[in-house]
């Protein structure tokens, strides 16, 4: 049945947007996971980059789920099976130097836990 109203016709318009939006945003998810797939498999690739990219695959995920591209438990699910395969090869962040050459300290022990937000309900 053809679209009559001029708001069906809207929100037919609408979805081809969408569609092609979403596409190319699984298609760019795809082909950094696939990337980051490679470098840790093998390859002639530095391990900082094999970080980078796996990184940056990591939030390609992120952004997708957010967006409601991918529902959040695939996003979470490719996610860990990249963060394994890093484990598995122990490929570790770059460690940071200060300017007097020592290791800066990890994020999570400069902040202090002031006060705790009230949880809030998933959807």
């Amino acid at each position: 049945m053809a679209k009559r109203t001029a708001s069906a016709k809207k929100q037919a318009r609408a979805g081809v947007k969408r569609a092609l939006r979403n596409r190319a945003v699984k298609s760019e998810v795809k082909t950094k996971v696939v990337k980051a797939r490679k470098s840790l498999v093998g390859g002639p690739v530095a391990e900082s980059d094999r970080y980078a990219l796996a990184l940056e695959a990591i939030r390609a995920l992120d952004r997708a789920a957010s967006k409601g591209i991918l529902h959040r438990n695939n996003a979470a699910r490719r996610k860990a099976r990249l963060t394994r395969q890093m484990a598995k090869l122990k490929i570790a962040p770059p460690v940071a130097a200060t300017a007097k050459g020592k290791k800066a300290a990890p994020a999570a022990a400069k902040a202090a836990p002031a006060a705790k937000a009230a949880p809030t309900k998933k959807k």
